[in-house]
């Protein structure tokens, strides 16, 4: 029988989540909560109401056809209970405005592998493929292993994009099944790494050495995010480790992008990070490569 899991997005003709042209495949929960997350839509396991406040007419039609009696029209726009709401998408069929939506649907693998085959002749001519990113998607495993199956199948190139933070004997047979793995590395102090993502870090460095000793393809990404892991201290650190890794992986800088953080206000959940924070330029970013190739490291940004 196929797997049924929840995803939030799906990103046809993405070039930056791995090799030629892919799909990327947003899958949700994670057990994360970095400050600077740019899909914190996707950390909980579950469909989500996005209300967009800015494009409501207060019509007050959800109100009157929501089944839970779950929303209520103030002069602040229409107010949820998420105590009582179901998340049937009612609200979202009915609004005439487009300022709700859902976030995250339930589908079986067998259903997604339609959508992700569209895309074949792409892969074909570019040599991309599949990228399973979230979220975190090792929060769903059972799902990703039939999706990596089903790839793996008709010959379609598969990534995974993960934090890392998961039991060891599901990454190792999710690696089985899976051709290149973008892992991400943030910050190397333990306690740091607690403060900012929510967990500390022995699991995630454990498994990036266990993922290089299988002959596996790596990918490093390290968010530079100023302030937090842009310190010089960090980067050293960083390189010493991955530097005596098996096979070295490949490094790749992604900056900060402060214009995902509007999401915050929109899912009503605590922004961590203060304003003004600006994206790293690219002399920045220049000089944290350089700092890394000391180590011996093949670096891009």
């Amino acid at each position: 029988m196929t797997k049924t899991g929840v995803i939030f997005d799906i990103k046809r003709f993405a070039v930056h989540d791995g090799p030629g042209i892919r799909t990327t495949v947003f899958l949700k929960g994670c057990p994360l909560s970095c400050w600077w997350c740019h899909n914190p839509e996707s950390q909980s396991a579950k469909p989500d109401i996005l209300y967009r406040r800015h494009l409501c007419v207060r019509c007050g039609t959800c109100v009157e056809t929501c089944p839970e009696n779950a929303r209520s029209l103030t002069e602040n726009g229409v107010e949820r209970d998420a105590t009582c709401c179901t998340i049937c998408g009612t609200c979202v069929d009915v609004c005439p405005s487009g300022a709700t939506e859902k976030v995250g649907r339930e589908l079986t693998a067998r259903d997604l592998m339609e959508e992700i085959e569209r895309d074949t002749p792409f892969y074909d001519q570019s040599g991309g493929g599949v990228t399973f990113s979230g979220g975190e998607p090792l929060t769903q495993p059972d799902f990703l292993r039939e999706l990596l199956e089903r790839c793996g199948d008709r010959d379609i190139h598969r990534a995974v994009d993960t934090c890392g933070f998961a039991d060891p004997s599901t990454l190792r047979s999710i690696a089985e099944k899976t051709d290149l793995f973008l892992f991400d590395l943030k910050l190397m102090d333990p306690e740091r790494h607690l403060e900012y993502t929510g967990v500390r870090n022995e699991l995630i460095l454990s498994n990036l050495t266990m993922l290089a000793g299988s002959g596996k393809t790596v990918h490093v990404r390290i968010p530079v995010i100023p302030t937090i892991t842009d310190a010089d201290e960090n980067f050293d650190a960083i390189g010493r480790f991955v530097s005596r890794l098996p096979k070295p992986p490949h490094v790749r800088l992604l900056r900060h992008h402060p214009t995902a953080m509007e999401k915050y206000a929109r899912f009503k959940m605590e922004r961590r990070l203060p304003d003004g924070m600006d994206t790293p330029s690219r002399k920045e970013l220049g000089r944290i490569a350089s700092r890394l190739t000391e180590y011996g490291l093949e670096v891009s940004y």
